[in-house]
């Protein structure tokens, strides 16, 4: 047998080389390759891997590699500034472009953009027409589209990011401006976590074309999961002041439901003489950016924070997670305790929960409720909007008109009642009799009801939480093999 190299693996060697050069490390992980091999064979890809898997490498790797631009989508500026300065440092010709950049720096960027290989954008920055007029010049080349935390999509598509519902008509629509020489563009979504329905919903929105699949285990043998209950909301502080002084000088995230939870939290603990602060969506950039700073530099040993905080951002001595209110979703509990031991040392995760009746501290019970009424009103604000709209119209001259459109449009898009020709250009194919049967409310009581199953897991040996997430994630021989160890 001749030992002579095959074409393949001189290209894999090539493209190794470009790692290690690059990013320092010796070989990609086999989940990595994977990705990276199917997005240079331009095939359609999604990749559920685990938080800290890896995942900006697989999209950022085939980008510098190819001699065109990459689409980066991301939901958060924080995250996508972090990684544009990490391709900077090392050499790399990326931006991003938002809205918090001044005129002129958003017309460098756009200037720029044949000499980039990675532009990271948000949906609706995407989707602004002076931005696509000059993303669907046909001169300008694209080589891939990449959807970064994918279950934005699903998590937030139905609500205050309708935009997301749009995206699966951009392939189409940019390649229908390139010249015919112009290569098939790459499509792929990245995350860490999706179940069997958004699996599915992510292929079918995004309009993907036998994607290849990669899916790696959330599992971390050494991060325990714990739920305490909490009798009272004195009792609840009392828990957590307890854990945090515990644990004392080591690194630390606390989640709540609230940024007015999170202000009041920030402000107690503050007073008990803890270095902290609140973080949530209601900060500006920039502090929101200085509490990020001071917490990777150790600065403050934890933050209390709302689930915006943590996307992307990776501080592998993170040895704990404690939810002070439990999160609505599996989807968001598995995300943030992901954020616990990424060096693979051991980690804890604690989630705070109100006694099983409510007749103590029904606080839980009030927040999902308060939930599900807030999606409850902007969804039937949407559905009350639906016979008004045209059956065939320009998405910019409908919202003109009707500012609650796109919800109203991404609700019928969901229900397989709406098609995007272009991502400014929509047809309705007919509204259902009982506008009541578009809601989402069931969807939603589904996932709620799916976290409040965990919460009464009764966990002897440590593992049963850990088995029932992994079979709820379509993990289900090793649920199996870990209840049996």
């Amino acid at each position: 047998m001749s030992d002579k190299p095959t074409e393949e693996s001189k290209q894999w060697e090539s493209i190794q080389k470009t790692f290690q050069t690059v990013w320092g490390y010796s070989d990609l992980r086999p989940s990595q390759r994977e990705i990276v091999s199917s997005l240079l064979e331009r095939r359609d890809s999604l990749a559920i891997m685990a938080t800290g898997g890896g995942k900006s490498i697989c999209f950022q790797l085939p980008a510098i590699l190819e001699s065109g631009l990459t689409l980066v989508i991301s939901p958060l500026l924080a995250l996508m500034e972090d990684q544009v300065k990490d391709l900077r440092s090392r050499q790399l010709p990326a931006a991003c472009l938002h809205s918090n950049l001044s005129q002129s720096e958003r017309r460098q960027v756009l200037q720029n953009l044949p000499s980039l290989r990675l532009l990271y954008i948000s949906p609706e920055t995407l989707l602004s027409l002076p931005v696509w007029d000059k993303l669907s010049d046909r001169h300008l080349k694209i080589t891939g589209l990449m959807l970064d935390e994918a279950h934005c999509l699903v998590q937030w598509g139905d609500s205050f990011r309708p935009s997301y519902r749009r995206l699966g008509a951009v392939r189409s629509a940019l390649m229908a401006k390139k010249s015919d020489a112009h290569p098939p563009i790459s499509l792929a979504a990245f995350t860490a976590t999706a179940d069997r329905d958004t699996t599915a919903e992510l292929q079918t929105c995004l309009q993907m074309q036998n994607p290849k699949i990669v899916r790696t285990s959330p599992y971390r043998p050494h991060l325990s999961l714990q739920v305490a209950i909490a009798w009272t909301p004195a009792g609840r502080k009392s828990r957590t002041l307890k854990f945090i002084r515990d644990r004392k000088g080591q690194s630390g995230l606390i989640y709540v439901r609230s940024r007015r939870d999170a202000e009041m939290l920030a402000d107690w603990l503050q007073e008990n003489s803890f270095k902290t602060a609140a973080y949530h969506a209601g900060l500006s950039p920039q502090e929101r950016r200085h509490i990020e700073q001071q917490w990777l530099t150790n600065q403050y040993p934890f933050v209390i924070c709302t689930s915006a905080f943590g996307l992307g951002i990776n501080k592998p001595d993170t040895r704990w997670v404690l939810h002070f209110h439990p999160p609505l979703t599996l989807s968001e509990y598995i995300q943030e305790i992901g954020r616990a031991g990424r060096d693979d040392k051991p980690a804890e995760a604690l989630m705070l929960v109100s006694e099983p009746t409510g007749l103590l501290d029904d606080g839980d019970r009030q927040r999902v409720n308060f939930f599900l009424q807030q999606q409850q009103q902007i969804q039937q604000k949407a559905l009350t909007l639906l016979p008004k709209l045209p059956p065939r119209s320009n998405f910019a001259e409908v919202s003109k008109l009707y500012p609650e459109a796109a919800i109203a449009l991404g609700l019928l898009h969901r229900a397989g009642k709406l098609i995007w020709h272009t991502p400014f250009d929509y047809e309705i194919l007919g509204l259902p009799k009982e506008l009541s049967n578009l809601k989402q409310q069931t969807r939603e009581q589904n996932a709620i009801a799916q976290m409040q199953a965990y919460i009464r897991v009764k966990s002897r040996h440590g593992q049963e939480r850990w088995a029932f997430l992994l079979d709820k994630f379509g993990f289900e021989q090793e649920s199996k093999l870990l209840l049996e160890s």
